[in-house]
């Protein structure tokens, strides 16, 4: 179990292992807490939402948002995403493979069926990546992408088994902004994407803390969310992050990850050199 921070200009950031994002969840979801995992995925996914807003507003955004969910609590989050953008007014679809066996998942679809949400099994065929057959009033263009499908736990070792390796195929080859929640799938939790995929997401959503692959993250936007760490669990796992401002619930990291990154650059050239003195 390990984090590590990294520090410039008086500032900090947290990056969290697999393990230590696992066991910080483990807590939240322990005695001394007792947080739902249904809280957890309604509060992440309403982070998400909002960074999506935040991010690609309303009144800018060309096409819908497709969101592409996976079978675990990434997925789950993805749901309610989906859920509180309808809520927002933006025009969503989700595209989610695999019939769900858990009642939580069951219990979203049923959330996004009231609220209309066209639910897909398949790339919608159109030649965009939006609209085809059930869609609705979705059918266009698809404007942003939101990668649901894998998290933290998530691990590339042993290959990306499908059909979730051939959406992330087309996600990378579409031309459509990512927006990636948590990790972007198919990366390694520490390493990135050791698998090759090719997934560069236009924004990251980290929740709780970025992971270790999240450094030296240099695409347009990064956005924490999350807001949900009592200070004990906070101390107790050593968590440097910045505040999140008055009422909202995600706070842009995007500056305080290049920060971080050229601190460790720093670093490291500062230590070549003591090795070479």
């Amino acid at each position: 179990m390990s984090s590590s921070s990294e520090s410039s200009s008086g500032s900090s950031l947290t990056f969290l292992s697999g393990s230590t994002a696992a066991a910080i969840d483990e807590a939240l979801m322990g005695p001394e807490v007792d947080f739902t995992l249904d809280e957890l995925v309604e509060l992440a996914g309403l982070a998400c939402a909002h960074a999506v807003a935040r991010c690609y507003p309303l009144a800018s955004l060309s096409g819908s948002v497709m969101v592409i969910c996976g079978p675990g609590n990434n997925g789950a989050d993805g749901l309610v995403c989906a859920r509180h953008l309808r809520l927002f007014g933006y025009e969503v679809q989700v595209l989610y493979p695999k019939e769900p066996k858990k009642d939580l998942y069951k219990k979203l679809l049923k959330q996004l069926a009231a609220f209309e949400v066209p639910v897909l099994a398949e790339w919608p065929e159109d030649g965009a990546g939006g609209g085809g057959a059930g869609a609705g009033e979705q059918s266009g263009r698809v404007g942003l992408i939101v990668d649901a499908i894998f998290g933290f736990s998530f691990s590339p070792s042993s290959g990306i088994r499908e059909p979730y390796k051939a959406l992330i195929e087309r996600m990378v080859s579409s031309g459509i902004p990512v927006a990636s929640i948590d990790v972007p799938s198919g990366w390694d939790v520490q390493q990135g994407d050791t698998a090759g995929t090719g997934l560069k997401p236009d924004m990251l959503i980290s929740l709780t803390a970025p992971k270790e692959c999240a450094r030296g993250f240099k695409r347009r936007h990064h956005i924490l969310g999350g807001r949900f760490i009592p200070p004990a669990i906070s101390k107790r796992f050593g968590l440097h992050l910045p505040p999140f401002p008055s009422t909202e619930q995600i706070v842009d990291i995007t500056e305080a990850t290049k920060a971080a990154a050229a601190a460790a650059a720093a670093a490291e050239a500062g230590k070549g050199k003591g090795d070479k003195a």
